[in-house]
């Protein structure tokens, strides 16, 4: 059986946050759809997976709202596992719950969309424009864009982290980029209202790009948030590069694991090759490897990938 998965979001006002959920439940349920969404008064943010005539069929019912007529849903292929059920929630905030302290509405400032072309064509043309990728560490941790510079945060809330590395950047074009678009709406945003003039966003985000030019200026895979973990397209291709690097001997290496100890007070989700999470028997350092239980039954798992 063939699965598709859905990435969209739409800033728009919601009047009645809790009503509207219930309508979303009401349809995914009627299509066997599971995922995440997120729904706010500011608008709404989802990831879907289902059987592509019931993905498509979501996309034809929310299209009938005027208000989601021209949402724009980036597809993939899934797997039918991207996740386990489906969970719909109420949020101040369709990006981060933090992020209200920013102050930021799309609907009132954000950067101008570049499309995917558009961004294509400047690359090839040489054209002057600092790129900056408003990503978390661990995502661009196994790919980005040739020549980006990458933001030096752990959380979206942590964006004022951006403004010293850039500073210098003022005059210049400027153009935020992340996985699907939600974030870059806030994110160049705020970049205009701390003195940035012409700040653009890529309209649908990097899975847009890649979809149109694989393994072309963006290197590595996607860091994705449902159980694929990441993402590429066509990974077989010579030109794909594997970007990442393992934890601990610091090879080329793309896949996530988790650390077998529950109780790991570092950073639980690390990326490992074959070799080392081997070696290691799933453990993400000496330490959680020593402050576990070593008689319970190894059954560590990879966080897989696609």
């Amino acid at each position: 059986m063939n699965y598709q998965i859905l990435l969209y979001y739409k800033y728009i006002e919601i009047e009645n946050p809790a009503q509207f959920l219930a309508g979303q439940r009401e349809l995914c349920e009627k299509l066997n759809l599971k995922g995440r969404i997120l729904i706010a008064k500011e608008g709404i943010n989802g990831t879907l997976e289902g059987a592509p005539e019931d993905t498509e069929k979501y996309i034809e019912e929310m299209r009938k709202d005027l208000r989601f007529k021209d949402t724009h849903f980036k597809k993939s292929e899934g797997n039918g596992s991207a996740f386990p059920k489906l969970s719909i929630k109420l949020r101040d905030d369709i990006v981060s719950n933090h992020i209200k302290e920013l102050k930021l509405d799309p609907a009132k400032v954000t950067g101008k969309y570049l499309q995917p072309e558009e961004l294509h064509e400047w690359i090839k043309s040489g054209k002057r424009f600092f790129m900056i990728d408003m990503r978390n560490d661990y995502e661009t941790a196994v790919g980005f864009f040739k020549g980006s510079i990458l933001a030096p945060f752990e959380n979206f809330r942590d964006m004022p982290k951006i403004l010293p590395e850039i500073e210098h950047l003022r005059g210049e074009t400027i153009l935020t980029v992340c996985t699907g678009g939600v974030r870059c709406e806030k994110a160049s945003g705020f970049l205009l209202q701390n003195g940035f003039n012409d700040v653009y966003q890529l309209h649908g985000g990097i899975v847009s790009y890649m979809e149109k030019y694989p393994n072309e200026d963006f290197l590595g895979k996607l860091y994705v948030f449902d159980g694929r973990i990441t993402m590429g397209f066509n990974t077989e291709d010579p030109k794909h590069v594997v970007v990442g690097k393992c934890s601990k001997c610091g090879k080329p290496a793309d896949t996530y694991y988790d650390c077998k100890n529950v109780a790991c007070e570092g950073k639980r989700h690390f990326i490992s090759c074959e070799k080392c999470i081997e070696k290691s028997q799933g453990y993400c350092s000496v330490n959680c490897d020593s402050l576990s239980n070593r008689d319970e039954k190894l059954n560590y798992t990879s966080s897989g990938i696609a």
